[in-house]
């Protein structure tokens, strides 16, 4: 491991439970023992299977000459991570798929790609990861990714990824968790992988500082809704795994918080006044692990629907 990429490894331990999702603001807990985590997969048929550790959930799609993985947890978790492929399929990982461009779903591009897996996501992905760019918790500037840690290969609204018997289709959900979002579909096994587009059983984070918006959260469920049935599976970027009544009920609380921000900004009410007014009160017992949870997601969805962009860390006083 180089000192870019170990610096890089530092400061996603460091940020690792904040992206993870909706974490406590500093002084921060201490960073996960990867050395205590294990790879949980759930067999989801046909050859697909949702692998659960520490950070952003994987999808792995297993075919008869390779194999598609869906996001990458964190870089210590690699052999891990490998390990549990292993055990359902003995073919190598061909394509690496990044959702998005956050720590807990890309720490383990680097060694993927030296194993010879080609990384794809939305161009807006490797530009973010080249440059590196500021936490939308804290507003603590990430490191640039090392070169093999970056996609090779990129696209602007969807892409077909092919092996043989096994097909994913990738599409593009303007400006939702980011600005460079992924989704999988693997029509087959009537799968879809989401990214943080969709969390199961708590507010996402919404990346405003990079991209994100209530708006096209909503426009990416509604995607989905489009390609589910009640059969479908639907692997979260954290939380359990999901059928379409969970996408139905999430839907309905990113409406409902966006309508009731969208009343408040135009009644002339200011962050604090939203915060002071506790707008979400009644959907904090099912969607808040924690009152952080709550402020952060008032302030991701006033910044989204305010005139102004919003752009001061979470971690900050407003």
């Amino acid at each position: 491991m180089n000192g870019t990429t170990l610096a890089a490894v530092i400061t996603l331990l460091t940020l690792a439970p904040a992206l993870a999702q909706q974490a406590a603001t500093p002084p921060a807990p201490p960073p996960p023992d990867f050395s205590k985590v294990e790879i949980k997969t759930t067999d989801l048929g046909d050859g697909v299977y949702m692998l659960e550790g520490q950070g952003g959930n994987m999808t792995l799609a297993t075919a008869k000459s390779g194999a598609i993985l869906v996001d990458s947890q964190f870089a210590p978790l690699h052999d891990k991570i490998k390990a549990a492929i292993a055990a359902v399929t003995p073919q190598p990982v061909k394509y690496l798929v990044n959702t998005h461009f956050h720590g807990d779903h890309t720490g383990g591009n680097e060694a993927f790609a030296n194993e010879g897996a080609t990384i794809v996501a939305n161009v807006k992905v490797r530009t973010r990861l080249k440059k590196g760019t500021p936490n939308f918790l804290t507003g603590a500037q990430n490191p640039p990714a090392p070169k093999a840690a970056l996609p090779t290969n990129t696209y602007t609204h969807q892409l077909k990824l092919s092996l043989p018997g096994r097909i994913a289709e990738l599409r593009h959900p303007d400006n939702a968790h980011t600005d460079g979002d992924t989704y999988v579909y693997f029509k087959s096994a009537n799968v879809i992988a989401t990214g943080d587009t969709f969390t199961n059983g708590r507010y996402p984070n919404i990346d405003t500082l990079n991209g994100g918006n209530i708006k096209g959260m909503i426009a990416a469920t509604d995607a989905y809704l489009k390609l589910a049935n009640d059969n479908t599976k639907i692997v979260p970027g954290h939380g359990p795994l999901a059928g379409k009544a969970a996408l139905v009920d999430y839907r309905t609380m990113l409406v409902t918080a966006r309508d009731r921000m969208t009343r408040l900004i135009k009644e002339g009410k200011t962050e604090d006044d939203v915060l002071a007014a506790k707008p979400f009160a009644d959907l904090d017992a099912k969607w808040a692990p924690n009152e952080t949870a709550s402020k952060n997601f008032i302030r991701a969805v006033y910044a989204s629907l305010a005139k102004k962009p919003w752009i001061k860390p979470w971690g900050k006083k407003s």
